[in-house]
């Protein structure tokens, strides 16, 4: 069994498993190592896993309901946390190595291409989840009112969902699979909060 005891002990080997894939990926970007469209390359694979970690996430807050894996919570804040990173990295790939701080060409880009829209709309959702995500902030805001903003952490992932779904060009049986169970979540999320508690009456 997952215990409080040992995620805290090893929350170091945790934050460390977390950023070693944005050290490698700068090594290899840096040393010629990422094919033929390095920019591109590493673009994606920041987003992918920002994506991933954002899902990671969801998936916590939702196993963390069975009391043998209620110490997951322990790493849900490091590994949004870590999404949010991710997604810093791979908006700031877009914009310093895609585009040399290009900010006019920026900001068309992000009204013209949907998929472009779709990801900063989802990056823009995220800001105000890491920067409140301490507990202090819970305590300024109110547990209700904080929770009420940390529910923008399901539109980020759907939007950043369908930015790489409409992104990838031949096989999207993987953004799919992300669609999908973000959705899952998220309907189990709304029966949890909202019908059955009706239903309970």
């Amino acid at each position: 069994m997952l215990t409080t005891k040992f995620i805290r002990r090893n929350k170091l080997i945790i934050f460390f498993l977390l950023i070693t894939p944005s050290i490698l990926w700068s090594y290899q970007f840096l040393s010629g190592a990422l094919g033929v469209n390095p920019i591109e390359k590493l673009m994606d694979e920041l987003g992918l896993m920002a994506l991933r970690l954002i899902i990671a996430t969801l998936f916590i807050s939702s196993l963390a309901e069975f009391r043998f894996l209620r110490s997951l919570i322990e790493i849900r804040r490091m590994i949004g946390l870590f999404a949010f990173y991710y997604v810093c990295l791979h908006f700031l790939s877009y914009i310093i190595l895609d585009h040399f701080f290009d900010i006019q060409f920026i900001i068309k880009d992000i009204i013209k291409r949907p998929f472009i829209t779709f990801g900063f709309i989802s990056f823009l959702a995220l800001i105000p989840l890491a920067s409140t995500s301490t507990k202090s902030w819970i305590k300024k805001l109110g547990y209700k009112t904080w929770k009420k903003i940390h529910y923008l952490i399901y539109l980020a992932a759907i939007l950043s969902s369908i930015h790489f779904f409409m992104l990838v060009r031949v096989n999207k049986i993987e953004p799919a699979i992300y669609i999908g169970l973000i959705l899952l979540l998220l309907i189990y999320r709304i029966y949890k909060r909202i019908i059955y508690p009706l239903w309970a009456q």
